[in-house]
Formats: structure tokens, C-alpha cells, sequence
């Protein structure tokens, strides 16, 4: 456990310079999304831009993830489905040569997101005031609406691995979901109040190999709305982290890296995560275990889904709860 001495960022800043190198006044974290992150060309960049849009929401009954991504090389776009009551997944990939047809904005909030492969659509239209997100596969059809409530907070995070190697995230939580879920020609209600959203925001310029850790959590406890955000692994000795807790939509800021401990042979087996400022605990129900190798891309995830318990210490020393909300905790290991 180390803690971190991180700057907050209050005024818009450009992400990196003209030559593509990353601007030194982008360093930092935010309770806004500030950042404008045009990612030129050069450098031998090619091949390190990552840019991405992630939206997991999770429901009563179902879990819902969202993945619009463009790798240079490739675009590698993904409709996951969870049925919990039934504990079966329903998975749709699109992987699309030289990312051809995808469609981000530059930076977060300048215009709409669309993907399309030959099984699946998706569309995510954002702005201040939260998304509307569409998608469509063989099976599953995607309706929903994701508020933001005005003064909402957000966790901004600029990681510096080199001058010419970082990358921009934005992590925000606990956002109210409702709409509905087409399933093999059955209707689901996604309830407004029990429904919860979570985005991940990235540009960069990634290194080839790769490992993380990503955890969050939402919703209600002791009648507050209540998010949880920690990371790890990818972010160490750059003097950054990833950690936050949000209360009433207030971003708590943990400039300390949290140590992960979890069993690598069974990842469904409880998961720690502690510091000075956190003590938390997460139980699994469900694992999404996926392998992709396609020789200059491979990935291995292990995603899984379950209930955060513990504390968090706010800004102000207070221990705040975590205990029922409701999230993941994954590995991700990346060659790309």
C-alpha cells in the first residue's frame, strides 16, 4: 500500500501536444470529464491508439455490457448478456479489420458512437444529462435510458506510463437505468430505482502487453445512492490511481494504491481489496472467463460479477459502507 500525491484538474486541457506526446498539464484526475483527447497521428503511434466505450449495467435480473472499441488495427465491438436468475450468458462479438466503419467521438461528449458488424448493431448517444443506449443482436435487443443527475461526479484519470505512452479513463458510477431488454423474443422491464450504470471512457497510447485490475459497485445504502471505483496493476509507478468512492454523487478521491488479493486458480473464491483508506471484500455469483488469441491480439479476461462489503473512508475520515451493492471485479491480461 503506497499513497500517491495527485492533482486535481479544473479547467478543460488538451490531452497531449500537437506531435502526439503526452501534455504534461494533462496529468491528473477530475470530477469532470475536462479532458479533449485528439489523438494525432506519428510517432510510429499506429497500432497504440486505443479508444473505447464501455457500458455495464446491471438489473434484478439481467446484466447488460456494451463495448465499442477501435485498436488501430482493428475494431472489436461486443453485446454480453447475463441472465442471473438462470446463470446463462448470451455473447455477441464483432472484431472488424482496420476498425473500418467504426465510429467515436474524439472526446467525451462531442458527438454520438456507432458500431456495426455483421450480427450486431450498437448506438450510444451521450451527453451531460446521461445516454441513450441502443443495441441489436440475433437475440437480445437493447433499450435504455441512463440519467445523470444534475451535480453527478465523475472520476477523470490521466495515466502516465511515458511521454509518448498514457491514457485517458473516465470511470462514472452509479447512474440510474431503466428501459428494456428484448431475450430470444421475451420483453424484460428494466426498473427505474433498482437499475444501475456504469461507463468506462479510455483514449490513449497503450504498451503492447498489458494487465489490470478493475472492481465498481452501485447502489443504495442506509438510503443514499453510493458508487464504488478501484483499480490496480496498470497504473502502478505511475503516480496515479484509479481509486475513488462516490456518495449522493460526490467523488472521494483515494490517492493510495490498493492491494487486490484474490485466488488466480479460482476466481469465483472471495476477492480482497484494502488500503489505509479501504477494507472491502467482494463475493462472486458468476464468472465470465474469455481467451482470445489471434497472434498480435490476445486477451484474457476474467470478469466477474457479485456483491462489494466493507468500508471506504471519505475525503472528511468518515467509513463509509459498501455492504449489497452490486458490480464486478475482473483481470484483464492484453496483448494488443
Amino acid at each position: 500500500m503506497s499513497n500517491v500525491i495527485e492533482r486535481e484538474i479544473v479547467a478543460a486541457v488538451e490531452l497531449c501536444r500537437p506531435d502526439g506526446t503526452l501534455n504534461p498539464a494533462a496529468i491528473g484526475w477530475s470530477r469532470r470529464p475536462l479532458l479533449r483527447t485528439r489523438l494525432p497521428r506519428g510517432l510510429g503511434a499506429w497500432g497504440r491508439n486505443k479508444r473505447w466505450e464501455y457500458w455495464g449495467i446491471t438489473t434484478p435480473t439481467h446484466v447488460v455490457a456494451l463495448t465499442v472499441s477501435s485498436l488501430d488495427y482493428a475494431a472489436l465491438h461486443q453485446v454480453w448478456l447475463l441472465d442471473r436468475v438462470r446463470r446463462t450468458a448470451i455473447d455477441e462479438v464483432a472484431i472488424v479489420p482496420f476498425a473500418a466503419g467504426v465510429e467515436l467521438p474524439e472526446s467525451l461528449g462531442d458527438g454520438p458512437t456507432r458500431a456495426r458488424g455483421r450480427r450486431l448493431s450498437i448506438t450510444i448517444d451521450a451527453d451531460e444529462r446521461g445516454a441513450v443506449l441502443t443495441a441489436r443482436t440475433p437475440r437480445v435487443a437493447v433499450d435504455l435510458q441512463i440519467d445523470r443527475p444534475p451535480g453527478h461526479e465523475c472520476l477523470a484519470v490521466v495515466v502516465p506510463w511515458s511521454a509518448r505512452r498514457y491514457q485517458y479513463t473516465v470511470k462514472d458510477l452509479a447512474l440510474p437505468a431503466s428501459g428494456r431488454l428484448v431475450v430470444d423474443g421475451e420483453e424484460i422491464i428494466v426498473p427505474a430505482g433498482d437499475s444501475w450504470a456504469v461507463l468506462d471512457h479510455g483514449r490513449g497510447r497503450w504498451p503492447y502487453a498489458m494487465t489490470w485490475n478493475w472492481g465498481v459497485g452501485s447502489g443504495r445504502v442506509a438510503g443514499q445512492i453510493v458508487g464504488l471505483q478501484v483499480g490496480g496493476k496498470w497504473t502502478d509507478g505511475t503516480g496515479s490511481t484509479e481509486n475513488a468512492l462516490f456518495v449522493a454523487g460526490q467523488a472521494h478521491k483515494l490517492g493510495e494504491a490498493l492491494v487486490w488479493d484474490y485466488d488466480r486458480r479460482d476466481f469465483t473464491a472471495p476477492w480482497r481489496v484494502r488500503g489505509e483508506r479501504a477494507d472491502l471484500s467482494f463475493e462472486p455469483y458468476y464468472e465470465r472467463a474469455a481467451r482470445t488469441d489471434l497472434g498480435l491480439l490476445f486477451n484474457e479476461t476474467h470478469q466477474c460479477f457479485g456483491t462489494w462489503s466493507g468500508w471506504v473512508a471519505d475525503d472528511h475520515g468518515q467509513r463509509v459502507r459498501v455492504d449489497g451493492l452490486e458490480g464486478w471485479a475482473e483481470e484483464v491480461r492484453n496483448r494488443w
